[in-house]
Formats: C-alpha cells, structure tokens, sequence
C-alpha cells in the first residue's frame, strides 16, 4: 500500500516537485539546471537581490580568516565573486563548481590573481584532507542531493580549526513571512524563467528548493552534529538571507 500511496503523491507533483522529491532525481535535475542559467547567473542573482548579492559576498569575505598564505576551496564558486573576494585578501583560491561552463566565465574574469578552477562535484572533493584552511561557499549547500555528506566532505578536506563560511537563502521561521517570501520568489521567478528560457520553472527552483531546506538555523545543527564549533548564523536582509559559519574542531 506504501508504494501505492507513494505514486499517487508522485502523480500530484508538478516536474519539479518529482525532480527534487529524491536525492537521485535532485542531483541530475541541478546539474542540468546550473548548465542552461549560466550566462545568466549573474544577472539573475543580482535582480533577485536587488544588487546586495556582491555585497553579501565581499561581507561574507571580510568575515573569512582570508589572508595571504591561506589556502582557500570556494564551493559551488559560480562565476567566481566570493572566490575573487578571498584571492584579493591574499589566499590561495581553489575555485570549485560542478558546472563547467560557470568556471569558463568565471576564468574570463581572472586578472592574474592566484585562483585555480576545478570542474567537480562537491560531494566527493578531490583533495586530500586537510588541505585547507578556509572553505566558503554561495548558494551552494541548498543546492546539493544530500547536505550531511556534503558538510562531512567540507569537513576532511578543512583542516583542524579551519573555517567554513557558507551564503544562501534562508527559510523565515514565521510562517506569514515565509510564505510572503516563497511566493515574492515564486512569482518573479516564474516571469523570469519565462522570459529568459520559456521554461518558467527555471527560477522557480529557488523558492522549491528553499521549501525543502532546513534553513540556516538547521544546517547549524547539521554542522554540529559533523564535528564543528562555533556553529553561528549571521542574519542579513532581515533574516531571508544568511551567513552560516563553523569551526572545524581542533
């Protein structure tokens, strides 16, 4: 009967609720997502903050342990902002993404500053551990099939006492404001999608997959639980954003 029922609610979803209502359908579903919105990327983040998104990833920056000598892994690294921010500051930036074509034009962008770029999956890192001091990423935890194995990875290759700072969207506690919120995204997502790839799930991706995420304040917990200290949360925009930070412990 379970598998019964289990079919009827998948017959109910849209395509997108199928894509991501399981971890294997979510992983191929982004892969194929991040491919076809990467010219755009940057202007898409840029709408949908209303500029702030450079502004949250040079604070997100000032607030790293960045400084000449530091290696660095910025994950799910785009085009390249927060990983520009951490090799202005001095670090040895690895820039990762799964996403081959975002680190083309992020490489466009290079004006000699010492970045390397990878093309890999952040859930099996191809680095030793403790390789780095510093581990950041934007918008990039929210996006993966499953966050604990992806935090445990984060955490091999940080060595002990290293940093991770992460960026992405929050999901409002208040139920009034979260569904102000979600809709807010839905409803421009849904015309940009259109207008931009006459796909309107395109965007629509932000407020589903919001709508699955634990929030800032869980994947705290989640960072906890993985083995790191001084688990906060950094508000911005009045909580629809956040800055997660950690300490790998010692």
């Amino acid at each position: 009967m379970r598998g019964d029922d289990e079919r009827d609610d998948n017959r109910g979803m849209s395509g997108l609720g199928r894509a991501l209502a399981s971890p294997e359908s979510k992983a191929p579903y982004v892969r194929r997502l991040f491919h076809t919105i990467a010219d755009r990327y940057d202007l898409i983040t840029r709408l949908l903050s209303y500029g702030q998104d450079a502004r949250w990833k040079q604070r997100l920056a000032a607030m790293s342990p960045a400084a000449p000598g530091a290696r660095a892994l910025d994950l799910a690294s785009g085009t390249g902002d927060i990983a520009f921010a951490l090799a202005a500051r001095g670090a040895r930036v690895v820039a990762l993404d799964i996403t081959h074509r975002m680190l083309q034009l992020a490489q466009a962008k290079t004006d000699g500053r010492d970045i390397a770029f990878i093309t890999a999956d952040m859930m099996a890192l191809p680095f030793a551990s403790g390789a780095f001091d510093l581990v950041t990423a934007g918008y990039g935890i929210r996006n993966v099939p499953r966050i604990e194995p992806a935090l445990g990875e984060i955490r091999r290759v940080l060595k002990p006492g290293g940093v991770l700072l992460s960026l992405d969207f929050d999901r409002p506690r208040n139920a009034a404001m979260r569904a102000i919120y979600l809709g807010y995204l839905t409803v421009v997502g849904s015309a940009l999608g259109w207008v931009l790839h006459r796909d309107p799930d395109t965007y629509r991706y932000i407020p589903e997959s919001i709508r699955r995420y634990p929030g800032a304040s869980g994947v705290a917990a989640m960072l906890a639980r993985e083995g790191f200290e001084d688990c906060r949360v950094v508000p911005l925009l009045g909580g629809l954003m956040a800055i997660n930070t950690a300490r790998r412990l010692r």
